[in-house]
């Protein structure tokens, strides 16, 4: 009996260790992210920087829009709802907005869907093709700022929000964006101009 209760006391002692050791553990890593000192914040503001303007493992924005045929901008390839123009000012439109909302509390979104979407098939000439390309990189540079800044904490939540973090609208706009790019693409294969 007596090695029977030594053991069993033996094994709760070591289940206590390892919770409390798990524990520290735990808190050790919240206060790393929560502080927003320290490696963790560097690396994951690097991190953030770099997949806003990815460029490493696939086809990046500048590439996808680069040497398009103007004639190409508005055509809807069969198999395909989009243009490669509607997919360029539905993510102009779309970053705009997740931009406004992160940084102005006065901010009124579009209205769903429409006003996410272009009015037109394509655009109306080469200026208004590059008034869009410029203002989605300079949207996508700010963002790219507003991820890079230390002084501005990701885990924040955003004070006129509903709960959204500054953190969560960085993601949004990579996801965003991502997903839209790789319709470009596609869309570009389909017209045999990728």
């Amino acid at each position: 009996m007596g090695l029977e209760a030594d053991m069993a006391t033996t094994k709760r002692n070591k289940k206590k260790q390892l919770k409390h050791a798990s524990t520290r553990k735990t808190s050790a890593k919240k206060l790393a992210v929560k502080t927003g000192d320290g490696v963790n914040d560097k690396l994951l503001r690097e991190q953030l920087r770099k997949v806003l303007g990815w460029h490493e493992a696939h086809a990046d924005w500048k590439q996808a829009l680069a040497g398009l045929d103007p004639a190409h901008r508005g055509v809807r390839p069969a198999g395909s709802p989009h243009s490669v123009w509607d997919l360029l000012e539905h993510v102009r439109l779309a970053q705009r907005d997740i931009l406004e909302f992160t940084l102005d509390p006065k901010h009124v979104s579009l209205d769903w869907p429409a006003g996410y979407w272009p009015k037109s098939l394509a655009p109306a000439n080469d200026a208004e093709w590059e008034k869009s390309v410029q203002a989605f990189f300079h949207d996508l540079q700010e963002m790219e700022k507003l991820a890079s800044n230390p002084r501005r904490d990701l885990f924040a939540r955003i004070p006129h929000g509903t709960g959204q973090t500054f953190l969560r609208q960085v993601l949004l706009l990579i996801d965003h964006n991502s997903y839209h790019l790789g319709q470009l693409v596609l869309v570009r294969r389909l017209l045999g101009a990728w």
